[in-house]
Parts: structure tokens; sequence; C-alpha cells
């Protein structure tokens, strides 16, 4: 039997893409193509790679197909089999990679003979999210005999057959926390499903493995610290949606203590029959959230720096002296995850009493005032560095918006890789015609009105009253603030002809009550810059309000003491910053190949002439620019049908 062959391989993408793929209905598209030649030569070289890839190159595709034909050269080299490793910040990516991309890529080789058994896909998650065999027996005798809702008792039964806690409906949070696999598991029994399910996946049962940058993380702190793999040793690393692992590695390598933290140590306490212990504890974190407390509601979120008033540093000490004092006392009696429960909630508490240099610390408010103490590392670069980067293992990370103003040095630097010897880069263009269809819009009429002004809102509503009707609705607007979005929503609700909705956090239903509508209109800020897809007509006019300069922040006062000037600061992190975020906001309005799009910016700093009317166009791909309105309802026109135009 003839060897394969990284030649092979590379001789089976073009088969895949070019012939079997297109039986299949899809489109042969040239920089998909040369987006998975690129990734399996990275694979195969050991490599790191940063991939930016435009919307609609179907990169999910292109690095599934490098991944497999990896795995078929390991295996005629006759390196050990491991999966791959594919790490995501979306549940729904995850779950279109196990459901709907791997059945049909391995349907297609399997077809073809190019593999000789089906690709099987598993996703990780953390332990929170299944089922406990031993708490979930104690919680349904719990509940015999009692009034309990059905659904929620149906749920319960159910659980015995479903191991997966977010594949179950009707159960409520109550029932999921009390079943779900505990924090610190110590369980014995050999028929536990929990168990089997480890051990299937580090039996080499799954070509692939898929879990969010936080379980990934998490197994890289594992390792460092010489505790148990969470994730099985991988062939290659995939990591798309590259851009939000910054975030993630805050989360993972911060601390943040909030009230429902404090609150649920208190009740471990209890739960160990330690009521005086716990009561004690409870009074003197109240004391310390009341010294936190800003006492108001907030339009918004918001972080603060930490600042060690006396009433704080009295309440810390207090909480510091009874957290070592309660550790000394039931140190011979206490569990020892408990235990050592108790000692990292002190050595967070002390970060904030001693000021520690090496992390940020501040304030985060949620929008009804609660505060939560976090402390943000100093040195997540680095972090990063050493926990990813530095391991002999083949890395992609990929995204939409890992470049900014042509360079990937932003990315590179806030990833720990700009001194890596083995880093790659490439990019791969979008197939969309966004000449042909989409226009810019920048109004010529833009007035420069204070930002947050009663007059800014009225501006602006104006000009979104003229841009919806002249789109005939279709118009998703996004803000960079909740409180301006309420201020001109206010200014609109009683002018427009068509539907006008406004989405908050997480207000999934208003999202589908606006996709179900012909032609409404819908106010969105935050999450809703990226992963949001509104393909077809749905989207025909997206208004971005204001160009999204990041909010300054306690960690970005912490950056900015990095460079010598504001002006470095700003061109090297500022800018880049705000044109990955424009990136994220533009993607919303082209997501197929027949999609058309007029694209406005309501922003008098992206008009030609003005400060960042540059900084715009080299992040934007090339289409036209118009500031006339006249032009926007004439590309309307000549774009949409009869049965757009229609109520």
């Amino acid at each position: 039997m003839k060897k394969y062959t990284h030649e092979k391989a590379h001789e089976e993408i073009d088969y895949i893409f070019k012939t079997l793929l297109p039986q299949r209905g899809m489109a042969e598209r040239p920089e998909q193509i040369r987006l998975c030649h690129s990734i399996l030569d990275a694979m195969l070289d050991g490599s790191i790679a940063l991939c930016d890839a435009g919307t609609g190159i179907g990169k999910t595709f292109a690095y599934l197909t490098a991944g497999i034909l990896h795995g078929k050269c390991r295996a005629a080299e006759g390196k050990p089999q491991r999966p791959i490793l594919i790490s995501t910040s979306s549940i729904a990516l995850q779950s279109a990679i196990q459901k709907e991309y791997l059945p049909l890529l391995s349907s297609v080789l399997l077809s073809e003979g190019l593999i000789s058994a089906p690709i099987e896909a598993v996703i990780r998650k953390g332990k929170a999210h299944y089922a406990c065999d031993a708490r979930l027996e104690r919680r349904v005798r719990q509940v015999e005999g009692s009034h309990k809702n059905p659904a929620a008792r149906q749920a319960l039964h159910t659980a015995w057959h479903v191991l997966d806690l977010d594949q179950l409906s009707g159960m409520s949070s109550y029932d999921r926390e009390r079943i779900c696999v505990p924090k610190r598991c110590n369980c014995r029994r050999k028929d536990c499903r929990y168990r089997c399910f480890l051990d299937a996946c580090q039996s080499g049962q799954y070509t692939v493995q898929i879990c969010n940058h936080n379980l990934l993380l998490a197994d890289l702190i594992h390792r460092s610290q010489k505790k148990k793999s969470i994730l099985p040793d991988s062939a290659a690393i995939i990591i798309d949606e590259a851009h939000k692992l910054p975030d993630a590695a805050r989360q993972m390598y911060g601390q943040s203590l909030s009230a429902e933290d404090f609150r649920e140590l208190c009740d471990l306490l209890a739960k160990e029959k330690y009521i005086l212990a716990s009561q004690r504890l409870r009074e003197k974190f109240r004391a310390l959230m009341g010294a936190m407390c800003r006492g108001e509601l907030l339009e918004e979120a918001q972080r603060t720096a930490f600042i060690l008033t006396p009433d704080r540093e009295a309440a810390l000490r207090d909480c510091l002296s009874l957290l070592r004092q309660l550790q000394k006392q039931l140190a011979p009696h206490l569990p020892r995850w408990l235990l050592y429960r108790l000692g990292t909630t002190e050595q967070a508490l002390g970060l904030f009493f001693t000021g520690d240099r090496k992390y940020i610390l501040y304030i985060q408010y949620d929008r009804d005032g609660s505060p939560s103490l976090c402390a943000a590392s100093r040195e997540l670069p680095e972090q990063l560095r050493r926990a990813l980067w530095l391991k002999d293992v083949p890395a992609i990370l990929t995204s939409g918006t890992l470049m900014a103003g042509g360079s990937f040095e932003r990315t590179k630097k806030v990833m720990g890789l700009s001194l890596n010897q083995r880093l790659e880069d490439f990019i791969a263009v979008s197939p969309f015609n966004y000449e042909e269809n989409c226009l810019l819009y920048i109004p010529n009429d833009l007035p420069k009105t204070q930002m947050g002004s009663e007059q800014e809102a009225k501006c602006l509503a104006e000009q979104i009253c003229r841009l919806v009707e002249a789109t005939h609705g279709h118009t998703l607007v996004l803000f960079t603030s909740y409180s301006l979005m309420g201020a001109v929503y206010n200014q609109v609700k009683d002018r427009l002809s068509f539907p006008l909705m406004e989405v908050w956090r997480h207000s999934q239903d208003v999202i589908h009550q606006f996709k179900q509508a012909s032609n409404a209109v819908l106010f969105a800020a935050g999450s809703c810059w990226e992963g949001v897809d509104f393909p077809g007509d749905m989207v025909s006019s997206l208004i971005l309000v204001r160009l999204p300069f990041p909010v300054p922040d306690p960690l970005s006062e912490a950056e900015r003491e990095q460079y010598p000037t504001l002006q470095d600061y700003i061109k090297t992190v500022v800018i880049p910053d705000m044109q990955v975020k424009l990136r994220q906001g533009f993607g919303r309005a082209i997501r197929t190949e027949t999609d058309t799009c007029v694209v406005s910016i309501l922003d008098y700093r992206a008009a030609p002439g003005e400060r960042y009317h540059k900084a715009v166009l080299e992040t934007l791909p090339n289409l036209r620019l118009t500031r006339k309105i006249e032009d926007v309802e004439e590309f309307i026109r000549a774009k949409k049908g009869p049965d757009y135009f229609m109520p």
C-alpha cells in the first residue's frame, strides 16, 4: 500500500473542495481552499498560525478538513493518535461543529474512502453541566411524594438518561444545582456516568474534542500546577473566535469575589453545621460589600479603580482576620475542599488589602449597583505565552477580526506572540462583492455636538429617521452604550412608520421577533456587535451610531502606563481596538453572497477630512462611499425587489 504523504494530503484538499463538497451543494471558493492548504502546512510544520478569515470564507470546513488530514499524516508517520482540540467562544458554534459541519464532512470523506471510520466529536464542558448519579438519586428521593411541578419532576427522571444537563428542558435552576457534578468530586461509583464519560474522552474514541476558551485555559492551568489534566493531549489546537481568548484569560488568570461568592461560602459552612461561624462570616462580608456599594442604579455596568478607603480597609481587615481564625480552628473538622475555599477567599481579599501590584484592582458594578471585587493579572500576555505557545503542539488561531489596520501587531501583543519564532500569519479575504452589494454612507451634515448631550440624541434621531424611511425599515442600529440607545429611542419611538424594537442584554426573544418581522427597526448594543446573524433582507440598512472606541476603565488605564505618550497609546492600542470592534459591527451587514446593504456611520469623526476617516477606510473592505441620502434611496431601489417594499 502506497504511503500517505504530505503531498497526498494536499491533493485530497483540492479534491474535497473542488469536487466532493460542490457535489453536496457547496460553492467552490478559492480562498477557502488556499486557507485549508495553509492551515495544513502550519499543522505539519508544528507552527502557530494567525488566520484572519473574512465573512463567507467557510473557515470552519477549512480547519476541520486540515485537522482530519493532519491526523492521517500522523498515522502514516507512526505517531500516536491524538484528537484535534477545537476551542470556541460560543455555544452555537460548538453545536454547529458537532451536529452540522462534522457529520457532513464525515459523510463526504467516508463515501470516497478517504477515511475508514466516521468522525466522532464530543463537546467538553465544566462539571456543573453534567448530572451526578449519586446527587440525582438523593434528589429524586427527596421529592418523592411532594407536590413538585410535574414538568420539573419529569426533568429529574429524564436526567437518568441524559448526562448533559443543557439538553434537558423543564428543570429548575434549584434542582440543577443539586444534581450537577460538584466542584470537588470524590465519586467512587464504578457505574458513574460522568466518570465513564471522562474515560471515553481519554480513550481515543473521539477524533475531535470541542470546548470553550475557559475550559482550555483551565486545563492549561491544571497542567502548570502539576494537577490532573482536564483535556487529553492533542495533535493540534484550533482556537476559533480567537479574538475572545484574552477576555477568557483575564477571567481565568484573574480573581473576582461577588456577594454571591460570599453567600455560597457561608451557606457551605452552614451546611457543614458550623452555623455560628457562618453567621459571623456573613456579617463581615455584608459590611465589606456595604463599603463597596454605590447605592444607586446605573445606566450601564461600570468598572472603577479600587481605592483602599479607611472603611474598606477596616472591613477587609475584619474579614481576613475571621477567615484566618476559622481556618485555624476548623482545619481538623472541615472537608479539605471547603478549607481550600476559605483559603482562596482569604488570598483574594488579601490582594485588595495589600494593594498587590501584580494585579489591576477594580470594582465591577452591575446595573443594579451590586459590586464585585476584581483583580486582573498584569502579566496576561506572558501567561498565555508560557501556557500555550511554548508547547510543541501546532496551534491555529482564527477569527474575522484578528487584524487591525492591516496588521496583526495588536493581536500578537495581547496574545503573548510578539517574540514567537514559530509564528505564521495569513489572510483569507472575504469572497463577497462589497463594491457591488454594499454602500457606505457618512452624512455630510453631521454636527459636532457634545457626546452624551441631549442635542446629540436629537441629531442622531433625525439622521436615523431619515435613513429608516430611505431604506423602508429593515434596519439594525448599533449603539456603543445602552444609555445613548435609550435616549435616542425615546426621540424616535413616535416618529417611525415601521415597527421599532429595542434589545437589551440577553433579549433573544426580541431578536427573534425582529427576524420574524418583514421591515422592522432594531436598536441594539453590547453583544449584538458580533455573533448575531441577519441574512437576506432582514438587515438592509446597518447604522453604526458612533465609532466603537473602548471606554476608559482601570484595565485600559493600566495599559496606558506602558506607553511613553498618550499619542503612542492611542495609535498602538485605542485605534486598533476600535478597528476590531468596527469590523465586528460591519460584519452584521453582509452575511451571504446575495445580501445587499447600506452601512451608515453617524460619527462626524469618520467623515472625510476628519481625524479617523483613514482608520475607518483601512478597516472596511473596498466599497463605495457616499455622503448623500439620495444615493441611499437609489441604492435600495436598484437592489431590492417589489416584495421588499411590501408592508
